[in-house]
């Protein structure tokens, strides 16, 4: 559990720094998620990533709470603060700010979305909606994982379409299947209690924090916010790209796709950045149980 809460909120550290204090501090963080994650990697390559299972549920639990209030911390800092940086340090702070959106951020709020307890949940659609990508929570739930390695989940990249291809298709297609996949849920749920359609609760949301960014910090703000979440988003299909890349399920002769084993996804053995990403990279034990 150390590695875990080593890795991943040290750039927390580190980029609020960056914000409140020494500007150069962006460069360390930078360096930190990319160079020095992936040195690491190198020198543990003898060891194995980290156990996907925590000592203790509630420490877990812990830390991402912890992770998703830090995100929130930089996301206010990043509005108030960035476009006041030297331009050098903001471009290096920006960059840092995007890849540990993606590379840490989006997954605490992958295994938010997931968990059992209700305010965690909608916790980890706040962090997504924070990123601008709130619909990837239905895409996701109600998309990705029934339809995962087949042509019907826009977020499978087929053998030989480039990440270039892929991100556009993503992104419209992750849009609008997974308010497809919601609306046909509610239509099927009529005799119970519901509350707003959740791409109300996508939109509005980010419409809101795109309008508090302007009030906050006029469009120099409002252009920073906007540059860090495209990247940040550029992360999170990133990895739906390379997880799944070119693996489809078979269709059986009863017409049905076969069930979802551990073949259907790409793996990543590397301990730190597994670390850091909270075991992301162990992507078929997530689909095989989950």
């Amino acid at each position: 559990m150390i590695w875990f809460v080593l890795a991943s909120l040290a750039p927390v550290a580190l980029l609020l720094l960056a914000l409140f204090s020494w500007g150069g501090w962006g460069f360390v963080a930078l360096l930190y998620i990319s160079v020095f994650v992936y040195a690491l990697d190198r020198l543990g390559r003898s060891r194995a990533a980290v156990p996907s299972a925590p000592a203790s549920p509630g420490l877990a639990d812990a830390l991402s709470v912890a992770l998703a209030l830090g995100h929130l911390a930089l996301l206010a800092a990043l509005i108030a603060r960035l476009p006041d940086l030297p331009l050098a340090h903001a471009i290096a702070t920006g960059l840092g700010l995007g890849l540990f959106m993606g590379q840490v951020t989006h997954p605490n709020a992958h295994e938010l979305i997931h968990h059992r307890n209700r305010t965690l949940r909608r916790l980890g659609t706040a962090l997504y909606t924070s990123m601008l990508i709130g619909h990837h929570v239905s895409a996701h739930l109600r998309v990705h994982h029934v339809h995962v390695s087949t042509a019907a989940d826009p977020n499978s990249a087929p053998q030989g379409q480039s990440f270039f291809a892929f991100l556009p298709r993503a992104w419209v297609g992750s849009f609008i299947e997974g308010a497809r996949a919601e609306t046909a849920l509610r239509q099927r749920a009529t005799q119970r209690r519901q509350g707003l359609h959740p791409y109300v609760i996508y939109v509005a949301g980010a419409a809101a924090l795109l309008a508090l960014t302007f009030a906050w910090s006029g469009g120099p703000g409002l252009i920073a916010l906007l540059c860090v979440c495209a990247y940040a988003q550029i992360q999170i299909f990133l990895a739906d790209y390379l997880q799944h890349y070119g693996l489809r399920r078979a269709r059986l002769p009863s017409g049905r796709v076969e069930p979802v084993g551990p073949q259907h996804s790409w793996n990543s053995p590397h301990w730190y950045s597994s670390a850091l990403m909270l075991n992301a990279p162990r992507h078929s034990d997530h689909h095989v149980n989950r």
